[in-house]
C-alpha cells in the first residue's frame, strides 16, 4: 500500500506480472474508487461541457461515453477525462483522482451557462473488471445483457442486487472488460461477491503497478507523466479528441499550434537491449546531445522488453535517425514504434 492522490492504494497483491497476465489472459479487478465523478445537468449542461472539453459531445447519444481532455487557457491539459451521456440533459464526468479539486474549481469557474453541478466523488465507488473473461464473470450477477454493450457505451441496471449500477464497456487496459459505478456503501459487498466467484475465471485483484504496465503497452497517456498542464493535446498524440471545428477553451491557440507545426511529439519506443527506461531519463542523439525526455517507461510483461513514451524534438524525428536513452550515463539505443506496443491484445 502506498499514498496516492490522498488515498492509500495497493501497488500490488500477488505481484505485478501475475496481475498483468491475469488481465491479459483471464480477468483482473481494480478498485479505482479514488477517481472523481461530477454530475453536470439541466439547462446549460451541454454548452458547459462542450466549452470546457476538446472533444465534441454533440455526437453522444444517451448511453454513450467519450474520451476527452480539458484544455487550460494556454492550450495545455488540465486533465483527461471520460464524458457519459446519462440522458435528460444529464452528464457524468470522470476525472483523475489527483485532479479532483483542480477540475471541480475549473469547471465551476467556467459555468457561465447556468448548469447544475454536483461533485459525487466521495460517495461513488468504481471497480474496473478487465480481461477476456470479465463479461462471463460479471454476467453471473446481472440480468443486463452485457454482450450487447458496445465499447464506450453503457447501461444501467441491477448488479449483485444493487440498483442503479452503471455498467460501462470502458477501461484503460486494452484487454476488454467493464467499469462499474455505484454508491460506495455497496462497495465491500460487490468486491466480496466478485472475489468469491472469481476462481472459476482466474480472477486476480490488481493494483497500480499492473494498471501502469497494461496502459503503457497500449500507449495510453497517464496524466502527470505523459500529459499535464504544460503539454498540448496535439503533441501528445491526442489530435483525435481535439475537434478544432468547434469552439472550446484555447481552441484558437491549439489551432495556431497546428498551423505553425509541432516543436516536439510524444512517441513510443522499444529498447534494443535489456535496459529498462524510466521517467525523466534523457533522450539523446548519437552525439550525446539531448533531444527529449522519457515520460513513462517499464519492462513490458507481455513483450519481455523495455518500452516507453517520451517527447522528442520534431526536427530530429523527421531526420529518421536513431534515438538513445541515457541510462546512468550510458547511451542505450531504442527504436521508435507505432502505438500500441501490443498489437493484438485480448479484447
Amino acid at each position: 500500500m502506498v499514498p496516492f492522490a490522498g488515498y492509500e492504494m495497493p501497488v500490488q497483491y500477488k505481484g505485478i506480472s501475475i496481475e498483468h497476465n491475469a488481465v491479459r489472459n483471464s480477468v483482473g479487478i481494480f478498485d479505482v474508487s479514488h477517481m472523481g465523478e461530477f454530475i453536470v445537468k439541466g439547462k446549460g449542461a451541454f454548452e458547459l461541457i462542450q466549452k470546457v472539453t476538446s472533444n465534441d459531445i454533440s455526437v453522444l447519444k444517451e448511453g454513450d461515453a467519450q474520451y476527452s481532455c480539458m484544455p487550460n487557457l494556454d492550450g495545455g491539459i488540465i486533465d483527461d477525462l471520460l464524458v457519459y451521456n446519462l440522458g435528460s440533459d444529464s452528464y457524468m464526468l470522470v476525472v483523475n483522482a489527483s485532479n479532483i479539486d483542480k477540475d471541480w474549481n475549473w469547471i465551476q469557474s467556467q459555468n457561465h451557462f447556468g448548469a447544475e453541478l454536483h461533485n459525487i466523488s466521495d460517495r461513488t465507488a468504481l471497480l474496473a473488471v478487465q480481461g477476456p473473461k470479465a463479461e462471463a464473470l460479471l454476467q453471473k450477477f446481472t440480468s443486463v445483457d452485457l454482450s450487447g454493450i458496445r465499447y464506450y457505451t453503457f447501461k444501467r441496471g441491477v448488479f449483485d442486487e444493487v440498483p442503479n449500477v452503471i455498467l460501462s464497456a470502458t477501461g484503460y487496459t486494452g484487454a476488454g472488460g467493464f467499469e462499474l459505478y455505484f454508491e460506495n456503501v455497496h462497495a465491500r459487498k460487490i468486491w466480496k461477491s466478485l472475489i468469491e466467484a472469481g476462481p472459476e475465471f482466474g480472477l486476480e485483484p490488481a493494483g497500480l503497478g499492473a494498471r501502469d504496465t497494461l496502459r503503457l503497452e497500449m500507449g495510453f497517456c497517464l496524466y502527470g507523466n505523459d500529459i499535464d498542464d504544460t503539454t498540448n493535446p496535439l503533441e501528445a498524440g491526442l489530435g483525435w479528441i481535439t475537434k478544432l471545428k468547434k469552439d472550446f477553451t484555447a481552441s484558437d491557440k491549439i489551432l495556431k499550434i497546428k498551423q505553425e507545426g509541432l516543436k516536439r511529439k510524444l512517441v513510443g519506443f522499444e529498447m534494443l537491449g535489456p535496459s529498462i527506461p524510466r521517467s525523466h531519463y534523457k533522450i539523446k542523439n548519437d552525439l550525446g546531445e539531448e533531444i527529449g525526455e522519457v515520460r513513462s517507461g517499464t519492462q513490458s510483461p507481455s513483450l519481455k522488453i523495455g518500452i516507453g513514451l517520451g517527447y522528442v524534438d520534431m526536427k530530429y524525428l523527421e531526420s529518421g535517425k536513431p534515438i538513445f536513452i541515457d541510462i546512468r550515463g550510458q547511451l542505450q539505443e531504442a527504436k521508435i514504434m507505432n502505438l500500441p506496443f501490443l498489437k493484438k491484445p485480448n479484447a
